[in-house]
C-alpha cells in the first residue's frame, strides 16, 4: 500500500529509543511499531548487553538503526572505535562533542572511510543536565551558549549534525542553516511526565523550532499500547509539518 507523502516525511523524523533490558523486549517492541517509526535507536545499555548482533537483528526489520554510544575518548581511540563498527547496518552514530574538535575530526575521517552513508552526530549536552548542574561539573555560561559553541565545532569538524534539546534548537537552526541534522531527545506529548529529562518539548514545538528528527522513548515504550502511542506522536509530527512557518 502506498503511503501518503506527508506521512512518509513525518515518519522519517520519528526515532524510537529501544531502551529495553534485553534483545527479546527490544525486538518485540520494534516489531510492534516498525511500520510507524522511521528509525530505531540502540543505546549503550542494550548494545553492551547484546553486542553488535542486536544492531543486525533490529536492522532486519527494515527500519534504519541509530547507534547511540556517545563515544568520548582520545582522538585515536574514538577513530578506531568508529572503524570497528564497519559492516554494521547503522545510519546514525553518536560521539560526544565534549571530546573537542580533534576528536570529532578523527571520528568524521573514520566514518567517511566506511562503506556506508553513516551520519555522525555530536551530542552537545545531556538532556538530564540543567544549568543548575553546571557549577558542580565545571561548566560555565548558559546551556544555549554551550550547546551553540559545541554545535559549531561539530559542523567545523565535519559531523552531519548534533543532538541537542528543543530549548536550543531554534538558535541552532539559525546558526547552522539547512542541511545539518538537529536531533532532539526528551520528546514528550503534552501532559506526559518528565522522567529523568530536564530539557523536554512536545513533538509539535520541536518541529516548529527546526528539529529534523525527534527521539521518543518511554511515551511509546512504556505505553500500554505502543503502536497506538507511536501513531499518535506521528500524527503530532504531521500536524506540525502542516502548520505554516
Amino acid at each position: 500500500m502506498n503511503r501518503d507523502p506527508g506521512e512518509i516525511a513525518a515518519r522519517k523524523r520519528l526515532i524510537l529509543a529501544l531502551d529495553m533490558p534485553g534483545a527479546k523486549e527490544a525486538l518485540e517492541l520494534a516489531e510492534t511499531v516498525k511500520d510507524v517509526v522511521g528509525c530505531f535507536k540502540v543505546g549503550l545499555q542494550l548494545f553492551l548487553r547484546e553486542g553488535p548482533s542486536i544492531v543486525e537483528r533490529v536492522a532486519r526489520l527494515g527500519v534504519p538503526v541509530f547507534l547511540d554510544l556517545k563515544l568520548h575518548d582520545i582522538p585515536a581511540t574514538v577513530a578506531k572505535a568508529v572503524i570497528s563498527l564497519k559492516g554494521l547496518p547503522i545510519s546514525f552514530l553518536t560521539i560526544h562533542t565534549a571530546g573537542g574538535i580533534e576528536m570529532m575530526e578523527a571520528a568524521a575521517d573514520a566514518a567517511s572511510s566506511l562503506d556506508s552513508s553513516l551520519a555522525l552526530l555530536g551530542v552537545t549536552l545531556l538532556t538530564s543536565l540543567s544549568e543548575s548542574d553546571f557549577p558542580q561539573v565545571g561548566l560555565m555560561g548558559s546551556s544555549q551558549e554551550l550547546v551553540l559553541r559545541r554545535a559549531m565545532l561539530a559542523r567545523e569538524a565535519g559531523l552531519a549534525g548534533v543532538v541537542a534539546s528543543a530549548r536550543e534548537v531554534s538558535r541552532l537552526r539559525q546558526a547552522v542553516g539547512e542541511g545539518f541534522y538537529l536531533v532532539i531527545p526528551g520528546i514528550r506529548p503534552a501532559g506526559a511526565g518528565n522522567d529523568d529529562q530536564k530539557r523536554i518539548a512536545t513533538p509539535q514545538s520541536a518541529i516548529a523550532l527546526g528539529a529534523t528528527h525527534l527521539v521518543v522513548g518511554r511515551p511509546i515504550s512504556a505505553s500500554a499500547d505502543p503502536g497506538q502511542s507511536a501513531r499518535a506522536i506521528l500524527s503530532m509530527i504531521e500536524e506540525a509539518q502542516r502548520e505554516p512557518i
